[in-house]
C-alpha cells in the first residue's frame, strides 16, 4: 500500500500541472481581463483626485490622464504593471517557478500575497467544512442505517418526507429562512448575522471564546447540514439494504447472531465502502461549493467567497491560487479515500489492480 500511496503522490504533480495549464490557457483567451478592467476604470475616471482602487500607480495615471483618454504609453504601463507585457508562455513559466516555492504571487486588487489571503480566509472555510461534514456524516450514516433496518415501516416512511425536503431545498434557502426567523430578519434575533467571532473576541475568557465561536457558527452549519445530508442518507440506506439481503446475512442469522452483531460485525464493513467512495466528492462539495452562498448570506469571508470575487475581478493570481488549493485538496481526499477503502476491507488491493 505504501508503494501505491507514493505512486499516487508522484502522479499528482503532472495532474496539477495539466490542470493549471488548461485553466491558464482558458483564462488568457477569456475577454475582460485585469488590463481591460483597469483601462475601463481609468476611462471612467474624471478630473483630479480620482480614487482608483487597483493601486497607487493606476490612481496617479487616472489623475493626470483619466479625463483625456488613454495614450498608448499609458496602456503599456498598465500591461507592465500586471505582467502582460511578457508573452503568455513566460508568464506561465514564472508562475510555475513560484509555485515550486509555494509563492502564488500577489493579488492584482487586494495588495496582498495570495498565500496571505488564503491564510486569512481558511479559518472560515475550515470551520464551516469540518463541523458540517462531521454532523452530516454522523446524522446521515445513523439515519441511513436505521432506515435500512426499518425499511417499509412507519419510521422509514416518516423520515423519507424529511429527506425529500432536504434533497429538494438548497442550503442557501435554509440559510435565508434561518436568518429571517432567528437572526433579526423578521422575528427573533437569537444569533448573530455576520462574522466568525464577535469584535470583543480577544477579551473573552477561553470558555467565552468557545461559546462565541459556536454561537456564530450555529446557523451557517445548520443550513449546510439541512441541505446536504439527504443524498448521503439515501446512499447509506440502500447500501445497507442491499447487504442485508445477501445470503451471508441469512447464514449469520441461522447461526444465532442477533441483528446488531450481524450489522456491525459483517454488514457494516461491506456497506460502508460505497459511502467512503463518495467521501472525496462530498468533502470538496461541502468545503468549496456549498460554502459559497453560506459565506455570502452570513457575511463570512472564506475561500469560497475569495475565489468568486477573484473570478469576477479577473484577479488571476488569486484564481490560480484557489484553483491549486481546490485541486490539491481534492487529490489528497481521493488518496485518503483509497487508504480508507483498504483499511476497512484489506481484501481491496489497489496496487495489484493498477489503481483506480
Amino acid at each position: 500500500m505504501l508503494h501505491y500511496i507514493l505512486k499516487r503522490m508522484i502522479l499528482m504533480i503532472p495532474t496539477l500541472f495539466l490542470i493549471l495549464l488548461i485553466n491558464f490557457i482558458i483564462v488568457q483567451i477569456a475577454p475582460g481581463g485585469p488590463v481591460e478592467q483597469a483601462i475601463q476604470q481609468i476611462q471612467n475616471a474624471q478630473g483630479l483626485g480620482v480614487n482608483v482602487n487597483n493601486s497607487n500607480t493606476l490612481g496617479e495615471l487616472a489623475q493626470y490622464e483619466g479625463a483625456r483618454g488613454l495614450s498608448p504609453e499609458m496602456i503599456e504601463k498598465i500591461k507592465a504593471q500586471y505582467g502582460f507585457d511578457q508573452p503568455a508562455y513566460e508568464r506561465f513559466w514564472i508562475m510555475l517557478k513560484g509555485y515550486l516555492t509555494l509563492d502564488f504571487g500577489t493579488s492584482f486588487f487586494k495588495d496582498k500575497t495570495v498565500v496571505q489571503l488564503l491564510y486569512e480566509k481558511l479559518p472560515v472555510t475550515l470551520s464551516l467544512g469540518i463541523w458540517s461534514t462531521f454532523l452530516i456524516y454522523m446524522i446521515a450514516i445513523s439515519l441511513g442505517i436505521s432506515k435500512a433496518k426499518k425499511k417499509g415501516l412507519l419510521f422509514d416512511r416518516a423520515t423519507s418526507l424529511l429527506l425529500a425536503i432536504s434533497y429538494a431545498v438548497p442550503s442557501f434557502v435554509f440559510a435565508i429562512v434561518l436568518v429571517v426567523f432567528f437572526a433579526g430578519g423578521s422575528y427573533w434575533q437569537w444569533f448573530p448575522l455576520q462574522g466568525l467571532v464577535s469584535e470583543n473576541f480577544e477579551h473573552l475568557s477561553f470558555i467565552g471564546k468557545v461559546k462565541d465561536y459556536l454561537w456564530h457558527m450555529c446557523l451557517p452549519i445548520i443550513s449546510m447540514v439541512l441541505g446536504s445530508f439527504a443524498a448521503l442518507t439515501y446512499l447509506t440506506k440502500y447500501s445497507f439494504v442491499e447487504e442485508l439481503n445477501k445470503p451471508y446475512v441469512l447464514t449469520a442469522r441461522s447461526k444465532g447472531l442477533n441483528e446488531n452483531q450481524i450489522l456491525f460485525r459483517h454488514v457494516f464493513r461491506n456497506a460502508i465502502l460505497i459511502v467512503v467512495a463518495a467521501l472525496p466528492e462530498t468533502l470538496v462539495g461541502i468545503f468549496f461549493v456549498g460554502n459559497l452562498f453560506i459565506e455570502i448570506i452570513f457575511n463570512l469571508d472564506g475561500v469560497g467567497l475569495l475565489g468568486f470575487e477573484a473570478i469576477t475581478q479577473r484577479d488571476y493570481p488569486v484564481i490560480f491560487g484557489t484553483l491549486f488549493l481546490f485541486t490539491f485538496f481534492g487529490l489528497i481526499l481521493r488518496l485518503i479515500g483509497d487508504v480508507l477503502y483498504h483499511w476497512i476491507d484489506p481484501r481491496i488491493d489497489f496496487e495489484s489492480r493498477g489503481g483506480r
